[in-house]
């Protein structure tokens, strides 16, 4: 037997057990069956173990371990390593010694249920898996042609692909069946026609899609309708891997910043208590998938710009232009400032890490109102910021302190006595405050990378593209 083990995990499993067969026919059976409902966790395409009729007693036996405990590192921590898929991702993922689990369970007679013991254990995960199996059994019955593009359609007009329209709003779930057409006296009824009906669900569709909810059919609207439960799948699956790779009792108090959303959730000991749009980096200036806590409010900030920002968005401007935004130089550096037109804004929200990654204020205000906010170099700008701080240090004991530091008109520090754990994440679906599984574009790409270690495809999807340029963080 020692010579079919291969795997370094499945030899110091062996070596443990002084190379003594495990595996019973009532065991093998469990983990059969536990393997043939792993779609409940979105990897069905994921193969864990080869034909096991055609090896031998010794090298089915090493199989059965190999598959088990590939399934249980996959339930536990995930299929794909997140450090390996992006250039920066720093979240502590779970620690499970999985080599005694196997062998405990398989001696009590225990396998499916301490495997069905490592996945996440929430309402938010059994939901997306149960709604990755509705979207996987859609798939596999569609056969629908996708809908053609073509000019705006305006609430009240005709258009040939308005049935196609509703359909894809029934499979969406926006729809409970076609809706009968809405016609006046002078307009014949027909299937063509865009009712009232059909534009309210149209809104409510755009509205979860981060679409301008204005009831017009347009390019975003269709790219979006045009996704087909199969891409739901998909991108379901990868979320679920998402939240394999996360320890499973997060902080209860705690910073939430959803970079593909551009939403910002603030939690306290355990209920969400302050839900707020954001700006995040735009593609090519990621904001990284990181870990960190808030230990600081920074009253009148200056912001030292980034030498990438002084050679480029900044390279030529003239003395007026400094002049104009309290920039000057200072050993080689442009500073600007502290005031309104400081481009932290009036409050800097620092953070423990050393990537130059932090939240603040902005002096831009309507980039909080665009439905894609994938707009920045790469930091965090919170919508109200100065009353988000204020109620952080009404929190933290310190508003008082905090008081005075806003009012000196200088750069003024102020330590929170507890720091807040902040946690940057990538979530292209997940279930709202109104328990609905919402789904969003992917602007990073990121879904990518993990889709194809689930064994899908490569296909990239619709990426976002910032056509914002400015010189904030």
């Amino acid at each position: 037997m020692q010579a079919e083990a291969q795997d370094t995990q499945v030899r110091e499993f062996y070596e443990k057990a002084d190379w003594a067969a495990i595996w019973s026919p009532r065991a093998e059976q469990a983990l059969r069956a536990a393997l043939g409902k792993r779609a409940d966790h979105g990897l069905d395409r994921v193969h864990f173990h080869p034909e096991l009729s055609k090896l031998s007693a010794p090298a089915r036996e090493i199989a059965l371990t190999s598959a088990a405990l590939m399934f249980a590192g996959a339930l536990a921590r995930g299929v794909a390593d997140p450090a390996k898929l992006h250039t920066i991702y720093t979240h502590p993922r779970p620690e499970v010694d999985l080599a005694s689990g196997l062998a405990t369970a398989v001696r009590a007679g225990r396998v499916d249920a301490w495997l069905d013991s490592l996945a996440p254990d929430t309402p938010e995960y059994r939901a997306l898996a149960d709604t990755y199996l509705q979207q996987q059994k859609a798939a596999s019955q569609e056969n629908v042609a996708q809908i053609a593009s073509g000019d705006l359609i305006h609430p009240g007009d005709r258009d040939p692909r308005i049935p196609q329209i509703v359909t894809a709003l029934v499979e969406h779930r926006y729809l409970a069946m076609p809706v009968t057409t809405e016609a006046s006296p002078s307009q014949p009824v027909d299937g063509t026609l865009y009712t009232v009906g059909i534009v309210r669900a149209v809104k409510a569709f755009q509205h979860d899609y981060d679409i301008r909810d204005d009831g017009v059919i347009g390019v975003d609207t269709l790219s979006i309708l045009n996704v087909r439960p199969g891409d739901h799948a998909r991108s379901i699956a990868v979320a679920m891997e998402r939240l394999r790779w996360l320890t499973r009792e997060p902080p209860a108090t705690r910073i939430d910043v959803n970079t593909a959303a551009a939403e910002l959730s603030y939690f306290r000991d355990g209920e969400l208590v302050d839900q707020r749009n954001v700006v995040v980096g735009k593609p090519g200036k990621e904001t990284p998938q990181i870990s960190t806590s808030m230990f600081r409010l920074v009253a009148n900030p200056t912001w030292t710009v980034p030498k990438s920002i002084q050679r480029g968005e900044l390279a030529g401007k003239s003395a007026a232009y400094f002049r104009r935004n309290n920039m000057s130089w200072r050993n080689g550096w442009i500073v600007q400032g502290p005031g309104p037109r400081n481009s932290l804004g009036l409050v800097k929200f620092d953070l423990q890490n050393s990537l130059a990654i932090y939240l603040h204020d902005t002096p831009a205000k309507t980039l909080f109102d665009k439905h894609q906010r994938q707009l920045s170099h790469g930091c965090v700008r919170v919508s109200d910021a100065l009353g988000f701080a204020q109620m952080l240090a009404e929190q933290q004991g310190i508003a008082d302190q905090w008081s005075r530091a806003r009012a000196s008109g200088k750069i003024a520090y102020v330590r929170f006595p507890e720091a807040i754990p902040v946690r940057l994440l990538y979530r292209t679906v997940y279930v709202s405050q109104a328990n609905q599984v919402t789904y969003r574009t992917d602007p990073y790409g990121w879904n990518v990378a993990v889709a194809e270690a689930l064994g899908f495809g490569k296909d990239a999807g619709k990426q976002f593209r910032s056509d914002v340029d400015d010189i904030g963080p």
